[in-house]
């Protein structure tokens, strides 16, 4: 595909989100559609709760626009995005009002959205093993459970990595270059675009969610980024990977995904639910050691482009 599809794909989603984030944040305000500011939260006034709102309505226009929904696959994957996103929204909505949402409920839509990935034929089948060049197919009931795990448990480290202000947003963007590139040299165009789509709408994101951020992506966008991120990985870094390149899109997403299991570990091993909010997550033990807020998104920003660089390089590599 032309370099220049790629470059009008960036530059129209990246000046729509723009232009139209003011927007969403007024209208937040006014309907009092906010975070409410709490002890383990370090903003001190209420945030508008429209980032992931106005993410999600972009990159949705522009999806449509750029790959269209002419096939099962096209379909499937905004489906699935969008009962991630809308539920999301409805949580965002219950915490404004200072109410607890059914995380069951949240669960079941990330598990809904990744069965539908999944009977749509985007799903992790297997591995080639180097130098042999045989592949290795998975029997049907491994596909789905793997497919499963990686869609649902990308979504919720993304989301449980939105704790300080432009983190996720910021994680994303390096992963989702990754996965760009990955994908040109696969010759993965539908991946490419939708790398391209998420890396724009979330770069301008970062222009209202740097700190002191002027606006939060909610629930519903984390976990809308999160599924993206696992549906181009599952489209094209998993897609011929061999056994090596498998860790590709796990180094890639690497900080979040590491982070996150040793909280859990931690959490059962305190016998503590594990999916209660809490301190206990490598950005907060950075505060706490003494690093300010912007010195401990730069720090993590720097762990994440080194893992990115390694999982480049092992691609480069064609091991």
């Amino acid at each position: 595909m032309n370099i220049l599809i790629f470059l009008l794909i960036f530059v129209l989603s990246y000046f729509l989100v723009l232009v139209s984030m003011p927007i969403f944040i007024k209208i937040a305000k006014k309907i009092k559609f906010v975070d409410i500011p709490t002890k383990r939260k370090n903003h001190k006034n209420p945030i508008p709760l429209v980032g992931g709102l106005c993410m999600y309505s972009i990159f949705s226009l522009c999806y449509i626009i750029f790959l269209g929904l002419n096939n099962l696959k096209h379909v499937s994957i905004l489906i699935g995005a969008s009962i991630v996103f809308l539920v999301g929204l409805i949580d965002d909505y219950y915490k404004s009002k200072k109410n607890e949402f059914s995380i069951l409920i949240r669960a079941s839509a990330q598990i809904l959205s990744a069965i539908i990935l999944f009977l749509s034929g985007i799903k992790f089948t297997g591995f080639l093993i180097p130098f042999t060049k045989k592949y290795i197919l998975f029997p049907g009931y491994i596909q789905f459970l793997l497919t499963i795990f990686w869609v649902f448990g990308v979504t919720t480290v993304i989301n449980f990595s939105d704790g300080l202000d432009g983190l996720a947003g910021g994680l994303t963007c390096i992963s989702s270059t990754t996965f760009f590139l990955t994908a040109i040299i696969k010759n993965q165009n539908d991946s490419a675009i939708i790398a391209v789509l998420i890396f724009s709408i979330s770069l301008a994101f970062l222009k209202y969610n740097f700190y002191p951020a002027k606006v939060f992506m909610g629930d519903s966008g984390a976990c809308f980024l999160g599924y993206i991120l696992a549906v181009i990985s599952l489209h094209g870094a998993f897609k011929q990977a061999t056994l090596i390149s498998i860790f590709i899109p796990v180094l890639a997403i690497g900080i979040p995904i590491f982070d996150n299991i040793s909280v859990i570990i931690k959490r059962f091993l305190n016998k503590k639910p594990i999916h209660k909010a809490d301190n206990t997550q490598i950005h907060y033990r950075l505060l706490e050691s003494g690093m300010n807020t912007k010195q401990t998104v730069k720090y993590l920003f720097l762990m994440t482009v080194c893992l990115n660089l390694t999982s480049i390089i092992i691609l480069l590599l064609k091991v």
